[in-house]
């Protein structure tokens, strides 16, 4: 569930992040009569009638005709500001409990160690020369 609620909210921010707005879905009739307009007139097809309304040659063919305010996919947000939506789920209360402070009585105890690796007096170096 949490797997299908994550790839929900991804594909929700990548649809949102090319910018469409419902106003646009409405002119998409416009794109066509558009279309057809440049295809009687111009002998245009269709991509290359997308390659000069969107494409590179956008910026040539812009003056030419009134209707190109009224296409889908124009707007320039120069000024725009974006609401942000935040998606929460319901949170966990947690209680935590205090609890005092009990001194724990010292049972430290040391013992002195010995070692296999100690060698007898008799084979220790000489400690007068």
């Amino acid at each position: 569930m949490n797997k299908l609620v994550a790839i929900s909210y991804s594909l929700l921010i990548l649809i949102q992040s090319f910018n469409f707005n419902f106003e646009d879905f409405s002119k998409l009739s416009m794109l066509f009569e558009h279309a057809e307009f440049h295809q009687e007139n111009y002998g245009d097809s269709f991509f290359d009638f997308i390659a000069e309304h969107y494409g590179e040659t956008k910026f040539q063919h812009e003056n030419d005709h009134e209707e190109h305010e009224d296409l889908p996919f124009k707007h320039h947000h120069q000024t725009c500001s974006h609401n942000n939506v935040s998606f929460t789920l319901p949170t966990l209360n947690f209680t935590l409990e205090y609890q005092l402070f009990t001194e724990i009585p010292i049972n430290f105890f040391y013992k002195e160690s010995k070692s296999l690796f100690e060698k007898p007096s008799v084979f220790q170096p000489p400690k007068l020369a």
